[in-house]
């Protein structure tokens, strides 16, 4: 529970230098209890050093921090009594057995002996880890120690828990199942803020998503009022030879509502605009003009990989994903 029915976590003016490196300018975001919210942001927006804020693993240069109610500078040990953190890489100890290690935390927990018992178990339950709890951890797969690791920040029933890209390097099973995992902590009523690099997984999970960018929040808002502030209809025009394409691109950008994006690769441009039913007129028009013979035309709705690129002005390092790496 949250003090005073305060948002669980509410974050204002948050300031963080390393040096001459400013990683936070000015950083504000609220997370309502028992919500999901969803943390973007491209290399070096931020999103590490925040989450090591709030669990007060860093004091803030300036700003203030809340958590639970309680100031994260002034209070650190209410905070600290109340909230869980996965990082990126599995902080759990190879030489003992998975049971072994939630143990081990829930010992420094302060949990008496019969509740550890039923702590450790019910978590190995609930992250389908029992059949393997006797083994040690250096027989895991990489996807059986993240579902520990994230079992050991639950050991204490936290009512925060921060998730600074859970699933990073997973493979595709092991990440929807622990998207599953994720879901149902929110359900039973755990505020979760989640940074991640992958845009389906904040589409799927957040319930709100802030974006990141030069330590300063620059959107928030649903997975769908974020691509409404992507534009229109990308128009997706593929040419047949690849030597017209700057021609092309030339000819057709005055007829989009923002930027086009030219895909050499593919022989593609891709350009969002406002109306599709006026703008395919113009665009054929002014590919015949140009000399530009069109293999392909197809029409899109605007995904969150367009909506990062629109209010950044940084596109993601695949078609899915956001950079892997961030300022500590």
């Amino acid at each position: 529970m949250t003090k005073g029915g305060s948002p669980a976590v509410r974050v204002e003016g948050l300031e963080k230098a390393y040096g001459k490196t400013r990683a936070l300018r000015g950083l504000d975001l609220t997370a309502e209890a028992g919500s999901i919210l969803g943390i973007l942001g491209a290399n070096g927006a931020g999103k590490t050093t925040t989450i090591r804020i709030l669990a007060t693993l860093l004091r803030p240069d300036a700003g203030r921090a809340e958590v639970a109610g309680f100031d994260v500078v002034r209070d650190p040990g209410e905070v600290r009594a109340r909230i869980g953190l996965t990082g990126q890489y599995a902080a759990v100890d190879e030489l003992l057995t998975g049971r072994e290690n939630l143990d081990l935390v829930a010992a420094l927990s302060h949990l008496g002996r019969q509740q550890r018992r039923g702590r450790v178990s019910e978590l190995l339950e609930r992250f389908d880890l029992a059949a393997v709890a006797s083994r040690p951890l250096r027989t895991y797969s990489g996807g059986m120690r993240r579902r520990l690791d994230i079992a050991a920040s639950l050991v204490a029933a936290p009512a925060v828990l921060f998730l600074d890209e859970p699933t990073t390097g997973l493979d595709p099973r092991s990440r929807q199942a622990m998207w599953g995992a994720i879901e149902e902590l929110a359900a039973d009523g755990t505020t979760v803020l989640l940074t991640t690099q992958y845009m389906e997984e904040a589409e799927r999970l957040a319930e709100r998503i802030v974006v990141i960018d030069g330590g300063r929040v620059t959107a928030s808002g649903s997975a769908g009022d974020l691509k409404a502030q992507a534009g229109g209809v990308r128009v997706e025009l593929t040419l047949v030879r690849g030597s017209d394409l700057d021609a092309a691109a030339r000819a057709v950008e005055p007829v989009g509502s923002a930027p086009l994006q030219v895909d050499r690769e593919l022989r593609r441009l891709t350009l969002p605009v406002a109306v599709a039913e006026q703008a395919l007129p113009a665009l054929v028009r002014a590919l015949d003009v140009a000399g530009a013979r069109l293999d392909g035309l197809s029409l899109r709705q605007p995904s969150l990989d367009d909506a990062f690129l629109a209010l950044t002005g940084k596109a993601s390092t695949g078609p899915s994903h956001l950079a892997m790496q961030e300022v500590q």
